[in-house]
């Protein structure tokens, strides 16, 4: 059975943790982060995980943060990872948000941010930007597939986005 969390998905950059802070300083649900947890769970940062021990490791360790928010978290906003939405039992988690801009909208937004170069480079996967267009080309249409509502960041004021989910979620939002 689907939980009552909304789970905030779409490509590194676009803004999922960003937006969550706004959702919760608006509404005032509670809201966790999946790369959060994984870092808490390590004692390591995201970019020292993938180095140390490769991206299957962490992506069992996304597996571990889905398990356990399948069975432990309800009326929360889950902030995820680019690639988190490939968890088999992330339908179960909640209802899925996919953030979604181009490829370039989510550059522009990231180099615009005042700490441009620390947020480039703990994105891993950012370093090669061919290889990261590619990965954002083929993720778009299964971030796609999986939505249930979908929410176009690109060009638009976080005032504008949070407005948008609290209407269409209100009985996540209450």
């Amino acid at each position: 059975m689907k939980k009552n969390n909304i789970i905030l998905i779409g490509f590194m950059g676009v803004g999922k943790g960003t937006i969550a802070r706004a959702v919760v300083k608006k509404s005032g649900i509670f809201a966790i982060d999946t790369d959060d947890l994984i870092e808490s769970m390590e004692n390591e940062k995201i970019k020292k995980i993938f180095e140390r021990e490769g991206e299957s490791y962490f992506r069992e360790l996304e597996q571990k943060c889905a398990n356990w928010i399948e069975t432990n978290v309800d009326n929360t906003l889950i902030s995820t990872g680019g690639g988190f939405f490939m968890r088999p039992n992330i339908k179960y988690l909640g209802h899925i948000v996919y953030l979604k801009s181009s490829f370039e909208g989510i550059l522009k937004r990231i180099k615009k941010s005042p700490n441009a170069a620390a947020k480039l480079k703990k994105r891993p996967l950012l370093k090669d930007m061919k290889k990261a267009k590619a990965l954002f080309e083929t993720r778009t249409p299964q971030y796609q597939s999986i939505a249930d509502l979908v929410v176009d960041v690109e060009d638009k004021s976080m005032d504008e986005i949070v407005q948008f989910i609290q209407e269409s979620l209100p009985q996540v939002l209450k």
